[in-house]
């Protein structure tokens, strides 16, 4: 049941109301995010101060049904049944009161079935076991249970799910997180960590990689959550080499010294159900060959929504998104596990998020440490690097952490927009089986001739810059890993685009000195032609002078939702606002700069195109030395303990 008084995720943990949904869902395309299909609705609201009786205990009221056929409570059969030796799993449960306990089961196509019934008429605990096989769950499914009180309320005391193995000691783990500046959502985690007894007695140490100026240490809870982790806890300060920096020294500490299983990476600024942790670590004890096991997101801001269920590259494309046949966005509290077709199968992915990711150590001596990226792509690269070794991912459902949705920034306009475009190639380079990446280099020039067209100029030139490192050779990777932020944020600096207001009230007001024709809105491009034909209109455009009105007010004022490069297109100036909601900047259009631009970008793509095979090989063999704990300690070396 959820900690303390947390009710607004209750239904991540039990629903109120059987309800069933008979419109099977369509898969998603690969790389897109779709709108969300139809499902079974959640029940009514529960109220969790007469449900919810302790953490693992709950009481169903006297003709009341309840359902663990939940996120948090269903168990995977299919997952369990696929990676594990495992035959079979028992459910026991203690019970008090007069009902029935069902036990329910679902097939990969999202039918439920009903395994056996109990009845129970008891006025002391008594305890329950159901023998369940795992036998045909190849493609998908559930195992879960229900309470029904008849005649008086039904009480559930305890539950868990069990299994008999010849592994009788669980392996250990070091949880490792990476922080800039986060000091108090890192302490969070510390004091949250500091009071899970079952998370400390496999606990060998957290590492605190603290990248940042303002240090964790210097948090005025920090020295009491440290006396209550009694030697558990290690902070190491390092110079701010990423994502990728920061995670590859927790790794490297936790195999060097020896003593865990695994390595747990967690974001510093997510907040953990710390039964997953125990999940984790209990489904890769169990695993027939060492896996990396991750966890799912859910919303930090509307709790019950998974925002992201597994993660898979696009090979042709080579673009990260969805897995195929998941969905962004499901939320919990509007629709119900066991009433959701697609939720039912079993889904395999390329990699997870560094956000929650449980990597063995063993793996870690084999493979090595992350590639120097920074941020962006580094935990994809790892997962398809471990999956060609022999150790593959698997994002567990019931594993989970939750984190800021991405929907809620927009980080490839920033400086971060170089780390997408270098990251994504190098990427290609190192894995992609098709000749010259596929689509790969058509979609980055397409993205170019988008940024352009949109007056992105900053974004632009990040591009270009990335493509003109990447063509350098991977020698540049941990030289840039610690310098090329700050110039990437000095670079910005020089363009409209990215001198950015925290109030709308600081820039003029927009005007145009015609109104739209017809008083209609700018339309999206339909089809090839009609694609062809906005591209066109918006090159043509950079033919003509800037409208002078232009530079005294912006022509058009585009909310982050609206902003599409084809909608800029039309226009020599626009008030732009940024995706978090707190700020805003004036976009120019710039006619000259637009044509140097472009022209680097043809050249570059083509010199791209030309050099691939020997870029591929150059990376690939570059790969063992730069993902090595020795360059990793010479990089932190050289740029300061």
């Amino acid at each position: 049941m959820p900690q303390d008084a947390d009710y607004d995720v209750l239904p991540l943990y039990v629903e109120s109301e059987l309800r069933r949904s008979g419109a099977p869902a369509a898969d998603s395309s690969l790389g897109h995010t779709m709108a969300q299909p139809n499902g079974g609705d959640q029940g009514d609201t529960l109220s969790g101060s007469s449900l919810v009786t302790g953490r693992y205990a709950m009481r169903a009221q006297d003709g009341q049904i309840l359902s663990l056929g939940s996120y948090f409570n269903a168990f995977p059969a299919s997952y369990w049944q696929r990676w594990t030796d495992l035959t079979s799993v028992r459910l026991r449960l203690t019970v008090v009161g007069s009902g029935s306990v069902i036990v329910q089961r679902s097939t990969s196509k999202g039918h439920v079935m009903r395994v056996e019934s109990r009845q129970v008429d008891s006025t002391e605990p008594e305890e329950l076991d159901f023998e369940l096989p795992l036998k045909t769950f190849i493609d998908g499914g559930w195992y879960w249970f229900d309470l029904a009180a008849d005649g008086g309320d039904l009480a559930l005391v305890a539950g868990a799910w069990l299994t008999d193995t010849e592994k009788t000691t669980s392996g250990t783990l070091s949880i490792g997180i990476t922080t800039f500046n986060r000091s108090d959502f890192c302490v969070d985690q510390l004091v949250a960590l500091a009071g899970q007894e079952q998370v400390l007695a496999i606990l060998d140490e957290i590492l605190i990689i603290d990248q940042g100026t303002q240090k964790v240490v210097d948090d005025p809870r920090f020295a009491d959550v440290a006396g209550r982790l009694k030697g558990q806890l290690r902070v190491i300060n390092q110079p701010n080499l990423g994502g990728s920096g920061g995670f590859s020294r927790a790794m490297d500490e936790t195999a060097t010294k020896g003593e865990s299983t695994y390595c747990l990476l967690l974001d510093d600024d997510v907040v953990c159900e710390p039964e997953g942790i125990l999940r984790a670590v209990t489904f890769a004890d169990l695993t027939r060959t060492s896996t990396i096991v991750g966890g799912q997101m859910l919303s930090l801001y509307d709790r019950c929504v998974l925002h992201a269920y597994g993660e898979a590259v696009a090979q042709y494309r080579w673009f990260w998104g969805p897995a195929p046949g998941t969905f962004h966005g499901m939320d919990f509290g509007q629709r119900s596990l066991r009433a959701t077709p697609w939720l039912h199968r079993r889904i395999d992915v390329d990699y997870n998020g560094w956000w929650m990711c449980l990597i063995p150590t063993d793996v870690i001596r084999k493979i090595g440490l992350s590639v120097p990226m920074f941020i962006k792509w580094d935990d994809a690269e790892y997962g398809l690097r471990a999956r060609e070794a022999g150790h593959p991912t698997v994002t567990l459902p019931g594993v989970a952490v939750w984190h800021v949705p991405w929907h809620e920034k927009d980080d490839t306009l920033d400086w971060q927009a170089y780390f997408h475009r270098r990251n994504r190639v190098s990427s290609a380079l190192l894995h992609s089986p098709y000749e010259r990446g596929g689509r790969l280099i058509l979609e980055s020039f397409q993205t170019q001739v988008k940024h352009l067209l949109a007056m992105q100029y900053s974004a632009a030139e990040m591009g270009l810059m990335a493509i003109e490192d990447l063509l350098e050779g991977p020698q540049r990777m941990h030289r840039d890993v610690a310098d090329r932020v700050p110039e990437l944020r000095a670079l910005r600096k020089e363009y409209a685009d990215s001198q950015l207001a925290d109030d709308l009230e600081k820039f003029p007001p927009a005007r145009r000195k015609k109104p739209p024709k017809r008083g209609q809105s700018p339309m999206a491009p339909t089809g090839k032609v009609g694609l062809v034909r906005s591209v066109a209109l918006g090159s043509v455009r950079q033919l003509l002078p800037v409208r002078a009105s232009a530079r005294r007010n912006p022509e058009l004022a585009v909310p982050h939702l609206y902003l599409n490069w084809w909608r800029l297109a039309q226009v020599d100036s626009a008030l732009v606002s940024g995706a978090d909601g707190a700020s805003a900047a004036w976009y120019q259009r710039e006619p000259e700069l637009f044509r140097s631009l472009l022209a680097r970008s043809v050249t570059l793509h083509a010199q791209l195109w030309r050099e691939w095979p020997q870029l591929c090989e150059q990376y690939r063999q570059a790969l063992p030395t730069m993902s090595s704990p020795e360059a990793w300690r010479q990089t932190i070396e050289e740029h300061g303990s």
